[in-house]
Formats: C-alpha cells, structure tokens, sequence
C-alpha cells in the first residue's frame, strides 16, 4: 500500500511539476524477481495518495526478450501501483520509427515471444532462427545431436533473407551465431554458397548493447551487447571487414531517450500539467548504458539548442515537437552494476588498476560521459535529492 507523500497534503501549494524521472529497472528497481526495498520506498513519495503518480515517469529497460504490456503488469505487481505499458520502453520499443524495413522479410533473433514483439514494432514478415534452422538443417553443426542423420534434399523455394533483426539475446548462441553468419554471407540466401561476401551486407538493426546485466547472482551476467560482440567478432575475422548496423538502439542510444522523452511529455499533457517539462533525471545502475546515456542526451539537447536545430534521431528518423527539455542529469545507484569500491573507467584500461571499457564498439570511450552527475546510494535516495534539488515536499 503506498502511503500519502509530505506533499499531497497541500495540492493548493504543489505546482505542476517541471521534471521527469527516466528509471532503469534491473539493478535500481529489482534484482532477478526481487525488489529492492528503496524502490518501494522511492514510490511512497512518487505516488499520491490517490495511487497517481506525483510527476511524470517512465520506465527506459534495455531488456527486450519481454512484452511491454506483460513487463508493466509485472512492475505493477512489484512496486504496488498501476503501471501502463505505454510509461515502459523497452530496447526495441524506437524500431517502430524504422518502417522502411517493416515489410522486408527479416531474421529475427531473440527469445520469449519474439515474432509478436517483431509484429508490434511494425515487422509484417520475419523468420525466426528456429524456421531457418528447420528449412535448412545442414547449417546448424555444432550440436552432434541435432545435426540431420541423413542429408536433406537442397530447398530452392525459400524466398530471400532482406535484413536481420536482433531484439535480444538467443539462446543456443552457437545456432543463432552460425546462421545469422550464413545470411549475411550468402545475402539472405542460406542454402547457396557466394564466391565472396557481399559488403555492404544486408541491414541489420539490433537492440540492447549491454555487455554485462545484474540478476540474484553476485557477478554481472552477459547481456545482448556480449552476443553482438560475438557477431561482430565472427564477422570481422571471417571476412576482414566491420559489421555495420543501420539502427542501434537501447540506452545508451539518444534515440531512445527523444522516444522516452516524448512519453513523459504525453503522460503530463494527459494529467492535464500545463506546465512544460523542462528537466529529466535519468536513475540508472550502469555507468555504460545509463549514464553514458543520459550525459550523450544531454550533450544532444544542449546542441539542438543552441543550433537551433529541429530535434533529429539517428538518420533523421525522429521529427518531434520543438523540444521543451533543457536538460537530463545522471543519477548513479549503487544497487545494481556500478560498484563503488571498483576501479573507475577514467580512460583505456592500461593497468590492471582501471576498468576496462564496457561500451558498445560504435559508442566511442569518452570519460567525461562516464561521470554522473550524482551518486548516491539506492533509488529511493535519488528521488529525495531530486525532490530537494526542484523545492518539492518530500
């Protein structure tokens, strides 16, 4: 039950708010299925006493292998207020803008109920790697076991690959590894042999470059971003040349955040705050993904600003509204990836003292992204600082 905020006491004193809250999930708000205790706290405070939220928030998780309707019913159980699926983005969620490949036939890799995720985002025609491996069974060889006993008479009725769709990490890495490579190589023709690659290869579009997760186990585990690396590895060794992407989305991607800023900014206009939302305040647990993030958005809105640019996501996709947002802080906890007592990634490891750099090979090593504008201990905390910091009512 969420109890009543200092605030909501006296509606006539409380303005509209002027901020956002952009919370991760994983790491500041549970770990595994578990909450942390300082997220409930933190939603006693962001919730009146009618189970409204005080200010506008939305949840920004780089998880994909999930549906955004199901992951707002599971924070909702969690943290005991009603979460809508449109205040959740999910990795993927900005692929809806990329409809120039919503009719092209793609590759789809992922788990969970990855062709209706692939089907919301607007992609009318994908293949699974399951549906590939069936139509072609003599590419899958790494498991003794499921390689055919006997050899399969050769398809030539399987139309063409056009594209590859990577939402979140497979399971089988080898499988799902292999014939992403033979798509690539044979351009979306699996079942023939090329002389040479092509290159430019076919688009691929991915999401969720986290290396490195946190779950109930006390070291992080692999993301999506340790499979890209993989991808990009085999790739980059078998044909000399770099895997390229034509969408890269997920924090730390300013894509992402122009899509979550658009939500917070619907969410006030539907609770009728006249008032424009001018700050966000991004909590995360990752230095990579979340602060790297938020700083990388903030950076973006400063020059927008001060080019007086129309406000544009990666190849021009994002055509928004003059932007009201000055600003996106970075609030570092301590609950999740981020270790306090760790080696800080200051510049390229070069001693086994610093931390080597966990980014995204197309997200470029640049400390002062890494440094968050606050770190404190728990989420809860980092609402107080921000409720402090705005003259608002704990």
């Amino acid at each position: 039950e969420i109890a009543l905020g200092c605030g909501d006491s006296l509606p006539s004193v409380q303005s509209p708010p002027t901020f956002g809250f952009l919370l991760d999930i994983d790491g500041v708000l549970v770990r595994g299925h578990r909450v942390i205790p300082a997220a409930l706290e933190a939603f006693r405070r962001l919730v009146n006493a009618h189970g409204q939220l005080r200010v506008p928030v939305v949840f920004v998780t780089n998880a994909g292998n999930i549906l955004q309707h199901s992951k707002a019913q599971e924070l909702s159980a969690l943290l005991g207020f009603k979460v809508e699926p449109d205040q959740v983005i999910l990795s993927h969620s900005p692929m809806k803008l990329f409809s120039q490949y919503h009719n092209k036939r793609m590759l789809v890799s992922g788990q969970g109920p990855l062709v209706e995720n692939a089907r919301i985002l607007g992609f009318e025609n994908v293949v699974t790697v399951d549906e590939l491996r069936m139509a072609f069974p003599v590419l899958d060889m790494v498991d003794l076991q499921r390689r055919p006993k006997t050899t399969p008479l050769p398809r030539n009725d399987f139309p063409a690959i056009e594209g590859v769709l990577l939402l979140g990490e497979p399971v089988r890495w080898e499988t799902s590894l292999q014939l992403i490579m033979d798509v690539l190589l044979s351009n979306g023709n699996p079942g023939t042999g090329l002389a040479t690659a092509p290159y430019p290869h076919l688009p691929v579009l991915a999401s969720n470059m986290d290396l490195l997760w946190m779950a109930e186990a006390k070291m992080p585990r692999f993301g999506h971003g340790t499979f890209l690396l993989c991808l990009e590895t085999i790739y980059q060794k078998v044909t000399g040349k770099e895997l390229r992407y034509e969408g890269l989305m997920g924090k730390p991607s300013v894509l992402t955040y122009q899509y979550a800023e658009d939500l917070i900014r619907q969410q006030a206009e539907r609770r009728g705050w006249a008032a424009p939302i001018q700050k966000l305040y991004a909590i995360g647990d990752n230095p990579m993904s979340d602060v790297y993030g938020a700083n990388l958005f903030h950076k973006y809105l400063q020059m927008a600003r001060h080019d007086g640019a129309e406000a544009r996501g990666a190849s021009g996709l994002w055509k928004q509204r003059p932007s009201a947002t000055q600003s996106c802080a970075s609030i570092l906890v301590c609950t999740g990836v981020y270790n306090p007592k760790g080696p800080e990634p200051t510049r390229p490891a070069q001693d086994a003292e610093e931390a080597p750099f966990h980014g995204h090979r197309d997200f470029s090593f640049s400390p002062g992204l890494m440094e968050a504008s606050h770190i404190v201990n728990d989420v809860n905390e980092a609402v107080q600082l921000v409720f402090h910091k705005e003259g608002w009512a704990l």
